[in-house]
């Protein structure tokens, strides 16, 4: 099942608990969260992980639009200077342009905002040029120069969150998933929540080693208990 936002999936199943007839509780069940609420900490030995670079995304919507806008530009301008070099009149809005700018000056509100936004455009652009994109695929680990592999974000949150209910006394769990951390935030209903988080922590450590992506993110495990109703 998907989260609200790329990167999270959440689960949960009923709880089952079998317990003889002598069996005692946890003396730990009053305890509401682990203790091991803490920052993310990383999953593998220095220079363990392998180089490779990001996925540039293609953005052929924007490179369209502005390819589509500049020729629609140059073409009327050069279909105005053309007509003018044939001795006709030019274009009236041509006309009307060149009597608003030589009635306002440089610093007027209206030239001022107008420049503002051109230059917000053009600075989207540029950004949009210098920064790779496709923040949903991570990079995984390169083992040849020929081949290049991706894991989708979303996946990668999907396997971890069903390494997190395999562990013993998960009730649920739910896993975001980031390109420098995986936070996930679990609820046991029965065992001690350190030992729980204990086995998060090697289970999901284990997990993110074996998705071979190229810059591991850190983990971040938060156990608490289910509240119960009634």
């Amino acid at each position: 099942m998907s989260g609200p936002y790329e990167g999270e999936h959440s689960t949960q199943r009923l709880p089952v608990i079998e317990q003889g007839a002598g069996a005692t509780a946890d003396p730990g069940l009053d305890q509401s969260a682990s203790a091991a609420d803490y920052d993310s900490v990383p999953v593998l030995a220095e220079g363990e992980g392998g180089k490779a670079g990001r996925f540039w995304a293609v953005r052929r919507v924007p490179a369209g639009l502005c390819a589509l806008l500049i020729l629609a530009a140059s073409g009327l301008f050069l279909y105005d200077v053309a007509a003018v070099r044939a001795h006709r009149s030019a274009m009236r809005w041509r006309s009307g342009l060149a009597d608003w700018v030589a009635e306002h000056a440089v610093d007027d509100v209206a030239v001022l905002t107008g420049a503002g936004a051109v230059a917000l455009l053009g600075l989207w652009l540029i950004v949009l040029a210098l920064t790779p994109g496709l923040r949903g695929i991570l990079p995984m680990r390169r083992r040849s120069t020929a081949v290049r592999a991706g894991l989708d974000r979303a996946a990668a949150a999907l396997v971890l969150r069903d390494r997190a209910m395999e562990v013993s006394g998960i009730q649920s769990a739910r896993v975001r998933l980031s390109r420098r951390r995986v936070v996930v935030r679990a609820l046991s209903h029965f065992r001690e929540l350190d030992d729980v988080r204990a086995d998060l922590d090697a289970a999901l450590g284990a997990g993110i080693r074996e998705l071979g992506l190229a810059r591991p993110p850190g983990l971040a495990v938060h156990v608490s208990r289910s509240v119960r109703k009634g």
